[in-house]
């Protein structure tokens, strides 16, 4: 079983002017991580625009993040959702011969309980082929998967082999590491908190600003892994206005406005989102002006 030790990143959809998919800088955006110290690929999660994205665009995705990847680093899919028979029935109808776990977000809008969150994990990996990384965002789902739920989950369930947390609650992490079995994965959600939880004992990050800047955030990454706890935050601070710059607005718009200064790919979203404003793309620039 692979474990997602290190520097994940939730890659971004880039999207050309007509709002196609450009698989060009797709292709560039993965080169570009691999190249610079990317551990692992996150594919469709919330920053690669999940929910705007058609079922035959998410397949070409994932055959060019594959191509482009070339078995370099393992991927991760992101297969979630409020419908439990649905993200049952994706999983069972999706070719996973090249994915090393599913991410799972859980359940939206619905606001489910926590025994209804457990029942929803338990039909995900009863039926899952492949690990599941749990995902928590309660910031987007309008609700909290408790400590105590998760590790339920991953005492249940052999599959079940971490988590992103990224509840921005520093205390659920520290319950997580303190009462976690000893093979299953807390990572961080939060680039913010991400030093801070490997430090603590986390496996690592999925990350947002790390694939804009790879090089500088998996060396952070790695030095906080091996406790080298002076260094990494050198990194750490020099990365800090850019990590704040691109949560101000919304999320992916400020992560594309650094990938477009980047020359990367265009900063363009699909509605509801719209890009960064001429402020915050002011000052973006001016941020990666000064880490290049």
């Amino acid at each position: 079983m692979i474990n997602f030790f290190g520097t994940g990143v939730a890659l971004v959809t880039p999207f050309k002017s007509d709002l196609s998919v450009d698989h060009k800088a797709l292709a560039k955006i993965v080169n570009y991580n691999i190249e610079n110290g990317t551990d692992y690929l996150v594919i469709s999660g919330t920053t690669g625009e999940s929910v705007t994205i058609t079922k035959k665009e998410k397949k070409e995705i994932i055959t060019t993040i594959h191509k482009a990847n070339n078995s370099r680093v393992p991927m991760v899919l992101g297969i979630g959702g409020n419908n439990t028979s649905e993200v049952v029935e994706e999983i069972q109808t999706t070719d996973l011969s090249y994915i090393d776990a599913i991410l799972s977000v859980s359940p939206y809008y619905s606001k489910p309980t926590q025994e209804g969150i457990y029942q929803h994990f338990k039909a995900v990996a009863e039926i899952s082929p492949i690990p599941v990384i749990l995902y928590n965002v309660p910031g987007r789902t309008a609700s909290n998967m408790l400590p105590t739920t998760t590790l339920r989950l991953a005492k249940d369930f052999k599959n079940i082999i971490a988590v992103k947390e990224a509840g921005n609650n520093v205390g659920q992490y520290l319950q997580l590491l303190k009462n976690k079995p000893k093979d299953f994965l807390v990572i961080s959600g939060d680039d913010d908190l991400a030093l801070g939880v490997v430090l603590a004992g986390g496996a690592g990050v999925i990350s947002v600003i790390g694939q804009a800047f790879p090089k500088e955030f998996s060396k952070m990454i790695k030095l906080g892994l091996e406790g080298k706890a002076k260094e990494a935050y050198k990194l750490h601070f020099k990365l800090m206005d850019a990590t704040s710059a691109i949560f101000e607005e919304n999320n992916p718009a400020g992560i594309k406005g650094v990938l477009e200064a980047l020359k990367l790919c265009k900063d363009t979203v699909r509605l509801p989102l719209v890009p960064a404003s001429k402020e915050l793309k002011t000052k973006i620039k001016a941020i990666v002006k000064e880490l290049n």
